[in-house]
């Protein structure tokens, strides 16, 4: 049995690197933003408030869902987004986790300068 190579790294390291890739591309970012800016759920076709078609809003919108990070509930014929408020919540946790660790002190030098 063939084991993924991300398995072989502990879950809060796996955890991270698939937010990451949620966050990886701007228009994520900017449809998160969007999302919580406008302090509600949106419904409906909201494309045109990005520089995008309406078909790769959508391809995001399901980057996002399969992330956790947004859930689409179907309301009648259309489907209302929001921002999944615990997930957020962790997603602020494993950053502030990453960041802090990743600090460096003022004095970190390394002798490898690339030219």
């Amino acid at each position: 049995m063939v084991v993924p190579k991300t398995e072989l790294f502990e879950k809060e390291l796996q955890q991270r690197a698939n937010l990451f890739k949620a966050l990886s591309h701007p228009a994520r970012i900017q449809i998160l933003q969007y999302l919580a800016q406008t302090r509600t759920c949106l419904t409906g076709d909201f494309s045109d408030n990005f520089p995008l078609t309406r078909a790769t809003v959508n391809q995001h919108m399901r980057e996002l869902k399969n992330a956790g990070l947004i859930f689409g509930r179907l309301e009648g014929a259309k489907i209302v987004y929001c921002l999944d408020i615990e997930k957020i919540k962790e997603m602020e946790f494993l950053l502030a986790g990453f960041l802090k660790i990743m600090h460096l002190p003022e004095d970190f030098c390394c002798s490898l300068k690339i030219a």
